[in-house]
């Protein structure tokens, strides 16, 4: 799938660039955000676990790439690595591949969500929030999702209502849709030692795109999770019985909240390509 499709037309959040913690700067569309999003990608979760797993010129699916800096972070582990990543709005794209071009030496941008199937849909983009955008944004719960964590950083209740006035206002926007099959057969993927997914509740479509031919091309799976309606749970029975054994693991300051951390991998010696 080309990054040149033709962008919808969508209001465009203003472009700027944020210095991250040690000195490097990136372009995004919310500094506030890029920033958590930084991290998250370095902090102690499973991310970094994920991370230190991987090993020179392996190659990793980014879905749900945002502006790029979770791939950033697993660069900066193994400098080697080919990655392909992959953002459906515009906006957060151009960054994404301006990003991947100033810090990321193998990777690789496409302009694309990741679902059950290719086509198109509508997706609902929040500018001034493009992390917590997706197919399944649900104002009501993003808000109440941003406020716990909020104040489990400390804020007062003032400042968490501040924060969250008009965060979560969003527009509807069409995008391309693939599947993580479907970018395996276009980049000539052999392997995939780690695919990570990120995309605001539509966890599972992703993982229900995976041809049950590719699965044993997949080390690993590295995901955020929203545990409604049981998603969680069968998230965990489908990495299963597609021969990963997957742990669990939710952020102190998300408690009471319904996000986890996923990170499901082969034994060791059994991953492909190893």
């Amino acid at each position: 799938m080309s990054e040149e499709r033709a962008a919808p037309a969508v209001p465009l959040a203003p472009r700027q660039e944020v210095r991250l913690p040690d000195g490097r700067r990136v372009s995004c569309t919310s500094p506030a955000e890029a920033l958590l999003i930084w991290r998250e990608a370095t902090g102690d979760g499973l991310y970094g676990l994920a991370a230190r797993q991987l090993r020179p010129h392996d190659t990793v699916l980014d879905i749900g790439a945002n502006v790029g800096l979770v791939s950033i972070a697993f660069a900066d582990v193994q400098r080697t690595l080919r990655i392909v990543a992959a953002e459906p709005v515009p906006d957060v794209f151009a960054c994404l591949r301006d990003n991947l071009g100033r810090h990321v030496p193998g990777g690789t941008p496409v302009r694309t969500a990741v679902g059950t199937a290719p086509g198109v849909q509508d997706f609902t983009y929040y500018p001034a929030a493009p992390g917590n955008s997706g197919f399944y944004a649900d104002r009501a719960a993003d808000d109440a999702l941003t406020k716990t964590f909020l104040r489990r950083s400390g804020l007062d209740e003032e400042s968490v209502e501040m924060m969250t006035e008009g965060l979560h206002d969003g527009c509807t926007i069409e995008v391309p849709v693939t599947t993580v099959s479907e970018l395996i057969r276009e980049h000539g993927l052999r392997s995939v030692a780690l695919l990570k997914v990120d995309v605001e509740r539509a966890e599972l479509d992703v993982l229900r795109g995976v041809d049950a031919a590719d699965w044993p091309r997949i080390g690993a799976v590295v995901a955020e999770v929203h545990d409604e309606g049981g998603r969680l749970a069968q998230l965990c029975e489908l990495l299963r019985d597609a021969g990963l054994a997957p742990q669990v693991r939710q952020d102190p300051s998300l408690r009471d909240t319904e996000m986890y951390e996923v990170y499901a991998r082969r034994a060791p010696g059994t991953e492909p390509g190893r």
